[in-house]
Order: structure tokens, then C-alpha cells, then sequence
């Protein structure tokens, strides 16, 4: 049998671990494991490691209405340099992404434009509750976002009886920015004009906390599943581990990396997010409750703004940071560290992503599988550099780190889109489909369907 793809070489990360074994695509899909045969292009992954394509559920790329910060082509191209094959991207736009039209545009927009696949969120707004069922399955969606707390944007559902009537107008996983917006409000004078270090004060641990109870419970009332995005208190993943039959966890590599003892002196305003970087304490915690199974996914939250908007004097300054380029090698430099193993690196970035929003034929290295790949170098070392970033804002907190395991190739259904930090190709990203919206696709004329890698 001739293959379209081979890589040769390589230790591929299948269900059963590490392997050492070729492995063959045909047509966009995994054809075969250890065997090899004549193909139309070989590449040898000696010294490499070939992992299922990393997928980020939590993007902003700010299109439409806010291109001069980002917008698809640039993001996605950021993604790829990343090693990520697919994105999760965030209603927060302007106009705000609201409605099934809204989505579509999106999908218009991406076409022909992203680098890599894609799915979109709706957002939930206090008037569109009754409208989510039906959108929340749009090929190309991947459910329903609500914010609970003000954030960049004017997407808000700060009370509890919207809360529940979004939860009860569908049935696909919801995710949730959860900061609860009365504490919001009440703390604001909390903030110092001028300076960042205030802003962990407060948004504060108990901001979150009493969100995320206030969703658990909406969820146990409605009986949705729940996403809980950008988890910062590790009380919050506690509580969470109390209600795993609803509720799953999403935690950043900002919030992994960074401390607020280092991160607001160094950084500024670029180290502002919403929720904020927290105390090593904070920063501990979450890694314990990672080390015990209850996060399930890393999201960027890549959420970037020019420098001139950093720039402004807290608390003018927006929050938010770029993070989709660099998720994969923080947490690779993590493993390699000793702080998680690879396989749990694969089931963080890949595989739990696939699991809990139900993405049809990814996170798994098995043949007959979406041959979406991260190719990567475990032991490379090397330093971020200004260069290498692709995002439109133009800078990262983590510029000038040294790292150790480098994303050296992204590979989407087939076909190489990047290699040894270089596009290859034309922009060719595909909507993401989902197993609870797989019906849906006959009735979009097959328009979003996957196409052959050929096409």
C-alpha cells in the first residue's frame, strides 16, 4: 500500500505509550502504526516525538471588530507555530458572537483564512437563553460560553435566574468564566490607581469561589455538565472534585507558571488577567489538584492586546495575554522538569479536550483517527524569542524563558502546516466536528464536513 505521509524514526504516543514505529496517513487519517510502504512524502522524525495534535479549548482571536490585537489568520497562525492543531474560539468579539448567523460568519471568515481547525462558541447573553439549544448545535460550534463576571467585553449573566435559563435551553458541556459579579462590583475601590498588585485583591480568591459554587449548583439543578475555564483557587478545584459526574476543569499555563510575588513586579499590566495570577500558594495549589486527576484540560485563555493598551495605568489597562504559541512548550518544559509526565502532558492538551467536549476522531494516536499531530523534540533547549511570536499584539510575558521540548512540526488531516518553525502551505483549517452534532452536518450540505487532506 502507498501512503500519503510517512514519518519514520519517530516514538509515537499511541493508547498502549511511547512507541518506537513508523507511522502512515492516508487520505487525512492515521492508515497504519509500524508499517511502512512507499509514499508520496517521507520525513524522518529521528530524535523526535510524534503526539497527538494539540487542541486549545480557550482563544481569543478577537475577529470581528477587534483586528488590530488579533484576528483568525494571525492567531491560528500563532496556534500552528505552537504546535497546536485545533482551537475552541471565544464569543467576546464585537459584535458579540450571540446567535447561529453569528457563528456562521465566523466559519465564513475562517475560511480559507485559519491555519488550523476550528470550532466557535456561542455566547450567552440575559436575552438569548431560548435561542441556545438549537445553536449550540451549528456544525462548527462547540457549545454555549457564559460569563459570569465582567471581562473584556460586554458579554454578562451575573445572576443566578439567567444563569439557570441559559443551563436549561440545551445540553451540550457549557463552559463558564466564573467570577461572581456583585463581589465584583462591591470590591472595585479595592483597586489602586497605578497599581497591578491590586488586582489579585480584588478579584479574589472568594470572587471565584463563589462563582463556581453558584454554578454547581445551577448545574445541579438542571442537570447540565458544566466546564469550569481558567480555574485560579485551588479551593475552587476542591469543590470541583466533589461533583467530577457534572463538573470538569480547565487551569492555564499562565496560572502554572506565574506568581504574583514575581509576576506584577516583572511584568505590570501584562501580567493582568482575569482571573488574576495568584500567589505561589495559589500557584502550589493548582498543581496539586492537577497531580490528582481533577484538571482536565490546559487552555491558553489566549487573550491578547497591543502594548499601548497594557500600557495605560491600572486598572484602565485591559486584562488579558497571549498564551496559544506557548501552551505546549510551557507545559513540555513543565514535564521536563519533573512536574507531570508526558502522558498526562497528551491527556492535559489533547485527548482530555477530545473526552469531555466529544470531538469525533481526535486526542488518540489509533489508526482510523484524524491524523492531526504535534511533532516535538523532548530535549530541545532553547529560548522564546520575539521573533518566533506570531500573535498580532506582538509580545508575550514569556519572551527571552529558557525551555527545554520545542514544538518541531504540526501536522492537520494529513497535511504539514508547520515545520522547524516554518508555515508550509496555504492556510487550510476545517471546522471541528462534534459527536453530539454529528447528525447536523448532512443538513449543512456536507459544507462542513471533513474534507479529503487532497482537497
Amino acid at each position: 500500500m502507498s501512503y500519503d505521509l510517512l514519518l519514520t524514526g519517530g516514538r509515537v504516543f499511541t493508547p498502549a505509550g511511547l512507541v518506537d514505529a513508523a507511522l502512515a496517513i492516508q487520505g487525512g487519517k492515521i492508515a497504519a502504526i509500524g508499517e511502512t510502504g512507499p509514499a508520496e512524502r517521507t520525513i524522518d522524525c529521528t530524535g523526535l516525538t510524534i503526539l497527538p495534535g494539540v487542541i486549545d479549548t480557550q482563544v481569543h482571536f478577537r475577529e470581528p471588530g477587534l483586528t488590530h490585537k488579533e484576528d483568525l489568520e494571525t492567531g491560528s497562525r500563532s496556534a500552528v507555530l505552537g504546535g497546536v492543531t485545533a482551537v475552541f474560539e471565544m464569543p467576546n468579539t464585537h459584535p458579540n458572537t450571540d446567535t447561529a448567523q453569528a457563528i456562521q460568519d465566523k466559519l465564513d471568515r475562517a475560511r480559507g483564512r485559519m491555519w488550523c481547525d476550528h470550532a466557535f462558541y456561542i455566547g450567552a447573553t440575559q436575552q438569548n437563553a431560548e435561542l441556545l439549544a438549537e445553536a449550540e448545535r451549528v456544525p462548527g460550534c462547540c457549545g454555549v460560553k457564559l460569563f459570569m463576571g465582567s471581562s473584556t467585553g460586554t458579554l454578562l449573566v451575573g445572576d443566578d435566574k439567567g444563569l439557570i435559563a441559559a443551563m436549561r435551553h440545551g445540553s451540550r458541556r457549557m463552559a463558564l468564566h466564573a467570577e461572581d459579579e456583585d463581589r465584583l462590583i462591591e470590591r472595585a475601590h479595592l483597586r489602586v490607581e497605578g497599581d497591578p498588585t491590586s488586582h489579585p485583591v480584588w478579584r479574589d480568591r472568594e470572587t471565584a469561589l463563589k462563582a463556581t459554587r453558584r454554578a454547581i449548583a445551577a448545574a445541579r439543578e438542571t442537570g447540565r455538565r458544566i466546564h469550569i475555564l481558567h480555574v485560579s483557587n485551588p479551593d475552587e478545584l476542591a469543590l470541583i472534585a466533589e461533583h467530577r459526574d457534572l463538573v470538569t476543569a480547565e487551569v492555564t499555563p499562565q496560572h502554572l507558571t506565574l506568581a504574583a510575588e514575581d509576576a506584577y513586579p516583572r511584568h505590570g499590566t501584562l501580567a493582568q488577567m482575569n482571573p488574576p495570577i495568584r500567589g505561589v500558594a495559589e500557584r502550589e495549589g493548582l498543581w496539586h489538584w492537577l497531580g490528582q486527576g481533577v484538571v482536565d484540560v490546559i487552555g491558553s485563555d489566549h487573550a491578547p492586546h497591543t502594548l499601548d493598551e497594557k500600557s495605560r495605568p491600572y486598572p484602565q489597562s485591559p486584562s488579558g495575554m497571549p498564551g496559544v504559541q506557548t501552551l505546549l512548550p510551557l507545559m513540555l518544559h513543565h514535564a521536563a522538569e519533573g512536574r507531570l509526565s508526558l502522558e498526562r502532558v497528551v491527556d492535559l492538551t489533547s485527548a482530555g479536550a477530545a473526552r469531555i467536549f466529544g470531538i469525533a476522531g481526535q486526542g488518540r494516536i489509533t489508526t482510523g483517527f484524524t491524523a492531526s499531530l504535534t511533532v516535538v523534540d523532548l530535549k530541545a533547549r532553547w529560548t522564546v524569542g520575539e521573533a518566533w511570536l506570531a500573535s498580532r499584539c506582538g509580545w508575550s510575558p514569556f519572551a527571552g524563558t529558557e525551555l527545554t521540548g520545542k514544538p518541531i512540526g504540526t501536522i492537520i488531516r494529513g497535511q504539514m502546516v508547520m515545520w522547524d518553525a516554518e508555515l508550509q502551505g496555504a492556510p487550510a483549517g476545517e471546522p471541528l466536528s462534534f459527536l453530539e452534532t454529528l447528525k447536523h452536518l448532512g443538513a449543512a450540505g456536507g459544507a462542513l464536513s471533513h474534507r479529503p487532506a487532497s482537497a
